[in-house]
């Protein structure tokens, strides 16, 4: 490309532009998925845990997780059928898609490779921390979790 060619900044700029919008199309894309869970899903997985995000497991992950709830994690989460039936819907249809569509070991949100890229500079022992727990206790340092947002403006480490 000669020195100051128009042609040659016009597709430079193109290039940058195409980059930022795929960027920023990955971001929206999050956001956009970040549909309310209906409020049996709350009250029953939020009865133990944080009711992650279905958008943080992908739509095979979630499968497996409502086929196994007699055995979920260690604890018996047995629904009814049709209640199932309606919180599995919900997850297939608000799961995770494109990078994020990989299945975890075990389908645990912990084990996901862009959870451990995400968490890479949290010290192990924070994760010790009686606050915290485990990698888990997604609410001990997002202070949005609940609404299911885990930006990093809303975390604070807990001492």
């Amino acid at each position: 490309m000669r020195r100051g060619s128009t042609r040659g900044r016009c597709i430079v700029a193109a290039l940058l532009t195409a980059l930022v919008g795929t960027t920023a199309a990955h971001a929206d894309e999050h956001r956009a998925r970040r549909v309310p869970p209906p409020p049996e899903y709350t009250q029953e997985c939020g009865a133990c845990h944080l009711a992650y995000p279905a958008w943080l497991l992908p739509a095979t992950s979630w499968q497996r997780v409502m086929d196994s709830l007699a055995r979920h994690y260690g604890t018996d989460a047995s629904l009814d059928a049709a209640q199932a039936q309606r919180l599995s819907a919900w997850l297939q249809a608000n799961a995770a898609t494109g990078k994020r569509a990989v299945p975890p070991p075990e389908d645990r949100i912990t084990r996901a490779a862009w959870f451990q890229r995400e968490h890479d500079e949290v010290p192990a022992a924070t994760w010790a921390l009686p606050a915290v727990k485990s990698r888990a206790q997604c609410a001990a340092c997002h202070t949005q979790a609940e609404q299911g947002d885990f930006s990093e403006r809303h975390i604070r480490l807990p001492r």
